[in-house]
């Protein structure tokens, strides 16, 4: 259980606070609400990019490290095609400098041409390397193009194109920054060794006087259903086969969220699920096999990905794949639902074992709508039944909803 207490500053700034007297720690998270889907379609990549411009420095502070390493704190931030999140932990007796860093690149980053050059070629740099010159790294740049064809989920984090973030112009990068980097498009969270008054004071001394910017109004296009099934292979120089499988399905928020992640749990976590047991090990069809969500804000994908035996034809191994999902679709065993909840319970109660992973989780969660929800996760999912789990897997696991991926091997 955390407990925790909100407040909100006049300029819109969300503020969450989590007291923990038992740590001489505090982390600080600041989660923006931008991430991939807000990007103009000829512009791709900029969250992602902004990321790495966040560390380039203000104008009152040349180099973000620095101060935060000499004051004993650590820092780093992730992007998806939701949000962009900065978290940092420091010694609570240093806390008002994550105060001072994180306030004062909200309000004044600075906007050089050497900053943009050089995160620009770290952005490049990691576009080639982890997507284009690895194994399997354009998945993604193929597969949501696949399963998307109108709404902005289309394209990866990284971006849609190398081009976009090779052509990103200045004045680009600040409109970007204007309108997505504002007090009222934020969440802040504290957790730690800090007390609400002491985060107050903090929070109206470093952040109150930043202005708010407009009001955010999304209008992003809604994907129609799929009616047919889609499929691509391709052929690379990679090590073995593999096939994916993405399926449209619920939205983080959607009241079928829950049963939609059990199912992914009840196919293949763990080596007594039916994917496991039956395509790995006595089909021998699969080196490995998993099922998951991607859990985004708007209507999400269900990805099943498999690792082929060498040898093994991908139309039989999917038609495998089908078989599994017809015979849970019509029974799924009291034992199966026990084992999958029990694993999500030691999971959430693991997750929240450290400062950094509460900061996260009460920001994410009050972004969704009340922070309060973070403590109740373990109830959402055991109120879950078999038969709203086979609903899911009727509604969803069909052809006419499936965009599959043949990745192959030249050899």
């Amino acid at each position: 259980m955390i407990n925790f207490e909100k407040f909100t500053l006049t300029n819109g700034l969300k503020v969450v606070v989590h007291e923990d007297k038992s740590t001489p720690l505090v982390a600080l998270n600041i989660l923006y609400q931008v991430g991939a889907r807000d990007e103009d379609a000829t512009m791709t990549g900029f969250a992602h990019l902004f990321e790495h411009l966040m560390f380039g420095g203000s104008i009152n502070i040349p180099n973000y490290d620095e101060p935060l390493q000499m004051a004993g704190g650590e820092n780093n931030a992730f992007t998806n095609n939701d949000i962009t999140n900065y978290y940092l932990t420091i010694p609570a007796q240093n806390l008002e400098t994550a105060f001072w860093l994180e306030s004062d690149r909200m309000l004044s980053l600075a906007f050089t041409e050497k900053s943009l050059e050089v995160q620009r070629s770290v952005v490049i740099e990691e576009f080639k390397q982890r997507y284009l010159n690895q194994p399997y790294g354009d998945v993604w740049l193929k597969l949501r193009p696949l399963a998307y064809k109108v709404h902005p989920y289309q394209w990866a984090t990284i971006g849609k194109d190398i081009s976009h973030i090779e052509d990103a112009k200045m004045e680009d990068v600040k409109s970007f920054f204007k309108k997505w980097y504002i007090p009222n498009n934020a969440i802040v969270t504290v957790s730690g060794n800090c007390s609400l008054e002491r985060a107050k004071e903090l929070c109206e001394k470093w952040f109150q006087d930043i202005p708010a910017g407009k009001t955010i109004v999304r209008n992003l296009p809604k994907e129609p259903k799929q009616t047919e099934r889609r499929e691509l292979t391709l052929v690379e120089e990679v090590p073995g086969n593999q096939i994916y499988m993405a399926f449209h399905c619920c939205a983080r928020a959607d009241e079928a969220f829950f049963a939609t992640d059990l199912l992914s749990d009840v196919l293949s976590r763990g080596k007594s699920s039916p994917m496991y047991q039956k395509l790995v090990k006595e089909q021998n069809l699969f080196n490995d096999i998993g099922a998951y969500m991607m859990s985004d804000l708007d209507k999400s994908l269900f990805i099943i990905q498999g690792d082929l035996v060498d040898g093994v034809d991908e139309k039989n191994a999917e038609e495998a794949i089908w078989k599994v999902i017809a015979e849970v679709r019509d029974f799924i065993s009291d034992k199966d639902l026990k084992r999958v909840k029990n694993k999500v319970a030691s999971t959430l109660e693991f997750a929240e074992m450290n400062i950094a992973n509460k900061a996260l989780h009460l920001a994410y969660y009050e972004m969704l709508g009340d922070a309060n929800d973070s403590n109740r996760q373990a109830e959402f999912y055991n109120r879950v039944t078999k038969e709203e789990i086979q609903k899911v897997c009727e509604e969803i696991l069909v052809k006419e909803n499936v965009s599959v991926l043949n990745y192959l091997s030249k050899n």
